[in-house]
C-alpha cells in the first residue's frame, strides 16, 4: 500500500494531542530522531518561511541540511527537503513502508505519521555537518516533532503568535504562547520573533524556567541588518528574515544565503497575459493583517480578489480585514475537504461588504480576475488558504518544483512567463 493510500485511511483520526502513540511509533522504528540534530520552529505565522530561510543558511556556509515543513500547497514531497530540493517520491514511499509496517502506526493521524517518516528519512542523513530545521504542525508542546531528544536540539525558535486553532490551543494569546513554548528545552537557546509583548513574557518566562538563553530577535537584529539579497517579498517576510538572523547568530552561524529561499506562495508576485497577480496563503486574521500591509507598502491600487477558506477558519474575522483591502472577488472551493463552497464564501464576502461572485473552478476565477483587473488597470490578489495558493500557482505554471502528486488541471495562460 502507497503512502497516500495509507493518509486516505488515516485521515479520521484528526487531531490527537499527545506524545505516547508517537513515541510508541518511534521506539519501534530504533528512536531514529535520536540520531538527528535539530532547529526546531514553532509560531502561529511566519515559522515555515523562517524554516525556509535558516534551511538555505546552513547550506549556503557548507553545511548539509533537511527541512520539514506543513502543511503543504501542492504535493506531499514538498514538506520532505533535503540539500534543497524536495525529496524524491521513491525514497518518501521507502521511508513511509518501514513506518507503516510497524503495527502501531495504524492508531497514528496524519500529521504524526508524516512526522515518523521524516524521521526515518533524516536518520538516514545524520553527522556533524547535518542538520534538520524541523517545524511544528500545531502548537508545540504535545506536537508529534516534539519527540526529539532535547540535548539534539540545537535551537528552539518561535515566530509571531497569534489567535489560530482555538480549539486545540487555548482562546487567548498567552495560552497560545504557552503551547507554543513547549519546544523549548533545558539550556537550548531560544529565539523569539516579533510578537505580542504578552505572548513575549511566556515564551521569555518558560526560557527562565529552563535554564536556556533567551533572545528577543527585534532587539538583537535591526530590519536594516538583514542581507539585502533576500528573496522572500513583503514586510512580514523581513520580520521572519531578522528572526532567522537572530537563530543564526544564537548558533554562531553566518547570516548568508537569504537570496536562495524559496518559498511559494507567500506574497509571491507572477505576471501573466500582462496581469500580475499576488499569490500568498494568509487564512487567519494575523496573516492577513501582515497582508494588508505588505500590499500597503506596494502603493498599488485596490485589487480584484480571489478567494477560497477553510470552513473550520474564522472566516468573518478574516475578511473584516480583507474588506478593507479588496471590494471586489471572486470565490472558489478548493481542493480540501474541509472548503467552504464556492457560493458559500460568495456570501460570505457579500455579507462583509465586498462584490462577489463564486466559479466553479480556481483557473476560471483566475481567469476572470485577470479581465477584471486588467479593466480596472489593477493586480490580482489571491489569498485565504494555503491550498489555494498551491493550486493558484499550479495553474499560472509558476509552482517552482514537480509537482508530482497533483494535477496541474487546465492551465490559465498557455504561454509561460517569467516569474518576477
Amino acid at each position: 500500500m502507497g503512502l497516500l493510500d495509507h493518509l486516505n485511511r488515516t485521515r479520521r483520526f484528526g487531531v490527537k494531542p499527545g506524545l505516547e502513540r508517537m513515541r510508541a511509533v518511534l521506539a519501534a522504528l530504533g528512536n531514529p530522531q535520536d540520531r538527528v540534530r535539530a532547529i526546531h520552529v514553532a509560531g502561529t505565522n511566519g515559522k515555515g518561511a523562517t524554516c525556509a530561510l535558516l534551511d538555505a543558511a546552513l547550506r549556503a556556509q557548507g553545511l548539509r541540511a533537511g527541512r520539514y515543513t506543513s502543511p503543504h500547497l501542492v504535493g506531499l514531497t514538498e514538506r520532505f527537503f533535503l540539500d534543497g530540493a524536495p525529496v524524491p517520491s521513491a525514497r518518501l514511499e521507502a521511508a513511509a513502508a518501514r513506518v507503516t509496517a510497524i503495527p502501531a502506526a495504524a492508531e497514528l493521524t496524519y500529521f504524526e505519521l508524516l512526522t515518523a517518516v521524516a524521521f526515518a528519512l533524516y536518520a538516514e542523513e545524520a553527522g556533524d555537518d547535518f542538520t534538520l530545521v524541523l517545524e511544528t504542525g500545531l502548537g508545540g508542546r504535545l506536537d508529534a516533532t516534539n519527540a526529539m531528544r532535547p540535548e539534539n536540539v540545537r535551537a528552539s525558535v518561535i515566530t509571531r503568535i497569534g489567535l489560530d486553532h482555538c480549539d486545540w490551543l487555548g482562546r487567548t494569546i498567552p495560552e497560545i504562547a504557552a503551547e507554543k513554548a513547549g519546544i523549548v528545552k533545558d539550556g537550548v537557546p531560544v529565539v523569539c520573533g516579533e510578537t505580542p509583548s504578552e505572548a513575549r513574557a511566556v515564551v521569555e518566562a518558560a526560557a527562565r524556567a529552563h535554564g536556556a538563553p533567551f533572545t528577543y530577535a527585534p532587539d538583537a537584529v535591526r530590519a536594516a541588518d538583514v542581507p539585502g539579497d533576500l528573496a522572500l517579498d513583503g514586510a512580514f517576510n523581513r520580520e521572519n528574515a531578522v528572526t532567522a538572523c537572530a537563530a543564526l547568530d544564537a548558533l554562531g552561524l553566518k547570516r548568508v544565503g537569504f537570496g536562495n529561499a524559496v518559498w511559494p506562495g507567500r506574497f509571491q508576485r507572477v505576471v501573466r497575459g500582462g496581469v500580475a497577480f499576488r499569490v500568498d496563503g494568509a487564512h487567519n486574521p494575523p496573516a492577513l493583517t501582515a497582508l494588508a500591509a505588505s500590499w500597503r507598502e506596494t502603493e498599488s491600487p485596490r485589487p480584484v480578489a480571489v478567494c477560497g477558506f477553510c470552513g473550520d477558519k474564522d472566516v468573518a474575522a478574516n475578511l473584516a480585514i480583507l474588506k478593507g483591502l479588496a471590494d471586489e472577488a471572486f470565490a472558489v472551493r478548493i481542493a480540501n475537504p474541509r472548503s467552504m463552497a464556492a457560493a458559500d464564501a460568495a456570501a460570505a464576502m457579500a455579507a462583509a461588504g465586498m462584490k462577489a461572485e463564486a466559479c466553479g473552478s480556481v483557473p476560471e476565477a483566475l481567469r476572470r480576475a485577470a479581465d477584471r483587473a486588467r479593466e480596472r488597470g489593477a493586480e490580482v490578489l489571491v489569498c485565504g488558504s494555503l491550498f489555494l495558493a498551491g493550486e493558484a500557482l499550479v495553474a499560472l505554471g509558476a509552482w517552482p518544483w514537480p509537482a508530482e502528486l497533483a494535477t496541474a488541471g487546465d492551465p490559465v495562460f498557455k504561454t509561460p512567463r517569467d516569474v518576477v
